[in-house]
């Protein structure tokens, strides 16, 4: 199975089960939790998914490091490492925010571009996004140098990619294949 078919999977079963028992808000905090402290240690994800690893440890590993969770978050731990899926983890984290955000009618829309965005330009891309999802959307801007100009927008799962670096590997495939 595809990973991020996977990851979606566990994530809109496990906020299924925080919506049943009232926990959704606090399991959005575990996950956000989650999320950046896999993101910010390079060795944790390592860790993660080394193959060498037993599963048991790595779940014992992650109770602690998320000792305070919710007891839904720790079930959720259990059932990955047990499915042998703990690598999928910080996918489900992320997975279960944006499906979270959205059952509340807000959506997250990633904005990677070169440069920050001035206040003028994110209202402007506010807008475009709000009309094109009807949702109440906030914006995270990401700055990546490597995309060399224009943007790459995500909201949900659609992607919109402007990117100057995106427009020169299509011309260098186009150059490719007509050789």
């Amino acid at each position: 199975m595809n990973e991020a078919r996977a990851a979606i999977r566990y994530a809109k079963a496990t906020l299924n089960l925080a919506v049943d028992k009232k926990a959704a808000d606090a399991i959005d905090v575990d996950m956000r939790t989650i999320s950046s402290t896999i993101t910010d240690n390079t060795e944790l994800q390592n860790f993660l998914d080394s193959p060498v690893t037993k599963g048991e440890v790595k779940k014992n590993a992650l109770k602690e490091v998320f000792k305070g969770s919710h007891e839904i978050t720790k079930g959720l731990i259990d059932t990955l490492t047990d499915n042998k899926r703990i690598t999928l983890l910080k996918d489900v984290a992320l997975k279960y925010i944006i499906l979270h955000e959205q059952l509340k009618g807000k959506d997250i829309a990633y904005v990677t571009t070169a440069v920050p965005l001035t206040a003028d330009l994110e209202k402007k891309i506010l807008a475009q996004v709000v009309k094109l999802t009807g949702n109440n959307v906030t914006i995270e801007n990401k700055v990546d140098e490597s995309i060399v100009g224009g943007f790459v927008l995500r909201v949900g799962d659609l992607q919109y990619d402007a990117s100057v670096a995106n427009k020169l590997n299509g011309l260098k495939r186009e150059f490719t294949n007509s050789l």
